[in-house]
């Protein structure tokens, strides 16, 4: 070797060489536990600011929290640079937690998403965000990319599926655009039989040792992004199932049209008209800033268009609309979300109503392939009150783990669709009796 270069002790993996190899701005990767996935993250920082050529380049590592990154990385990224410390080529600060290259004034610095305050206002050349899952979506959309907007910084993603969250997102969202033929974004998955990062005997023991608990294997070794947790509703293969499935006219013609309809409560939240006909979900029709007046009309609207069998708004946020309405001589129902369930194991009215969705999209239910609506509605959590009584996530909860969305408004309004049987009415407005036959989610 010659004497002016230092050898850092990184062999990379095939996997690892895989990613090295990639030119795509955004990479988001999917690696089991113990895969070796934060030397990549450490050793793409060190190449990049080895070979940066502008000005004061920064690069960050970014961790769920500081204290998460220091344990994480920085040792892991000492050991890596001791080689070149010795040789004076770069500087360790332990108090700022960061590594400047003399030779070009590139800096690695670490960061924690628990205090995303502390990333505003830089100029970024590159940053990893490790463990994604666990951080807040703002710190990405709101401080690290606009960050990176300057000189066309790169991002490299890494994590572990966990639900639906700001990792799951992205993953979804690049997986995408490579099937559009998008150049920036790349997506990529490394299970435990993928990485050589485990050896066999080790992998076998451990899935051995979770039998009984398949969805924590297909989670943390298989990165499976559809496997459920033990307290998720619905799974999100159940509602990537759904959106896969269509329906022709002919195949539900006989089932009655219903709407649901959510109106916004405050600030983010939207207004949505859900249409659904037996098995079959209709495009949402979705709307911001609208006041109850305006959303009344495009109620309205919608009745005389596809002449419902029955209509079901949210009582909490939409009495003005519910009023309105009537006075122009529509026949709506009131649905209060928190009210009392018929059915005595629901703790209320929405838990009932999620609960009859969940099983209409197992039995065959048919979504539009809309991101947003699958997040939303494997997003949800259900647990158990001290009466034994089912009780959903409250909205406000799930708003704090939604992304872009920041509220389960479709699904929302999706659920109301099923707040009570409705059977197809005669044209003088009386109600046919469903053949014996009938199939149960078909009213």
């Amino acid at each position: 070797m010659p004497k002016n270069l230092v050898d850092l002790d990184y062999r990379p993996r095939d996997w690892q060489r895989i990613v090295h190899q990639q030119a795509h701005r955004f990479q988001v990767l999917a690696l089991h536990r113990r895969a070796g996935k934060t030397v990549l993250g450490v050793m793409k920082l060190v190449d990049a600011a080895m070979r940066c050529d502008k000005p004061m380049g920064l690069f960050f590592y970014v961790a769920p929290e500081l204290k998460q990154a220091t344990a994480i990385c920085w040792r892991e990224l000492k050991s890596r640079l001791e080689p070149a410390r010795l040789a004076g080529a770069v500087e360790i600060r332990e108090g700022d937690l960061t590594v400047t290259f003399k030779h070009n004034g590139a800096m690695i610095r670490l960061y924690g998403a628990d205090n995303p305050d502390a990333c505003r206002g830089v100029r970024l050349d590159g940053v990893v965000l490790d463990e994604v899952a666990q951080m807040k979506p703002e710190v990405w959309h709101e401080i690290l990319q606009p960050a990176l907007a300057d000189r066309l910084g790169w991002a490299l993603f890494i994590g572990t599926p966990k639900g639906l969250n700001l990792f799951s997102e992205l993953f979804f969202r690049a997986s995408q655009r490579m099937s559009e033929g998008s150049s920036d974004w790349y997506a990529a998955k490394w299970t435990v039989y993928d990485t050589q990062a485990l050896d066999p005997i080790e992998v076998e023991r451990l899935r051995i040792d979770m039998e009984g608990n398949e969805n924590a294997w297909a989670r943390e070794f298989l990165c499976d992004f559809g496997a459920s947790g033990e307290d998720q509703l619905i799974s999100l293969s159940v509602a990537e199932d759904a959106s896969k499935r269509r329906y022709e006219l002919c195949d539900i013609s006989q089932a009655p049209v219903i709407l649901g309809v959510d109106p916004a409560r405050f600030g983010a939240d939207r207004s949505v008209i859900v249409r659904r006909q037996g098995l079959a979900m209709f495009p949402p029709l979705v709307f911001r800033g609208i006041d109850n007046m305006d959303l009344a009309e495009r109620v309205a609207v919608q009745m005389l268009q596809t002449k419902p069998d029955a209509v079901f708004i949210d009582s909490g946020a939409g009495a003005g609309v519910i009023d309105r309405l009537r006075q122009l001589g529509h026949v709506v129902v009131e649905v209060p979300f928190g009210g009392k369930a018929t059915d005595q194991q629901y703790r209320n009215r929405r838990t009932q109503m999620w609960w009859d969705m969940r099983e209409w999209l197992k039995a065959g239910g048919s979504i539009p392939d809309i991101l947003a609506l699958k997040q939303e509605l494997a997003t949800p959590t259900y647990s158990y009150d001290v009466q034994g009584r089912k009780c959903l996530e409250s909205k406000d909860q799930i708003k704090k783990r939604l992304q872009d969305a920041g509220s389960p408004d479709i699904a929302d309004a999706l659920c109301l669709t099923f707040a009570a049987p409705v059977h197809v009415q005669t044209e003088q407005g009386k109600f046919q009796t469903a053949p014996s036959d009938w199939h149960p989610f078909l009213d």
